[in-house]
C-alpha cells in the first residue's frame, strides 16, 4: 500500500482511531442501558468489537516496539491499585 504517512504515523493514527470508536460504543451504552444485564446482543457484539479493534492496535504497538507486555502488565497492576482506592470495580 502507497501511503504518505510513515509506520509510527499510521500506528498513532489507527490507534486514536479506534479508541474513539470504542469510546463511542461505550458512550451509546451508557445512555440506553443503566445495568449490564440490559445490554442487547448487538450493542454487546459492537462493543466487543471495538474493544478487540483496540486490543489488536495495542499488540501491534508491542509488535513495533512502542512498548512490551511487562510494561504494559506493570502499568495494569498500577491502575488496578487506583481502582481499588477509587471505583468498586475490582
Amino acid at each position: 500500500m502507497n501511503s504518505p504517512i510513515n509506520k509510527l504515523q499510521q500506528l498513532m493514527i489507527l490507534t486514536m482511531e479506534e479508541c474513539g470508536e470504542l469510546t463511542q460504543s461505550c458512550s451509546k451504552i451508557i445512555r440506553k442501558y443503566k445495568k449490564h444485564k440490559d445490554i442487547q446482543e448487538q450493542q454487546r457484539k459492537l462493543l466487543v468489537e471495538e474493544a478487540g479493534d483496540v486490543y489488536c492496535m495495542i499488540k501491534l504497538l508491542v509488535e513495533h516496539g512502542i512498548t512490551d507486555w511487562e510494561e504494559l502488565e506493570k502499568r495494569v497492576k498500577f491502575k488496578e491499585k487506583k481502582l481499588k482506592v477509587w471505583s468498586n470495580l475490582l
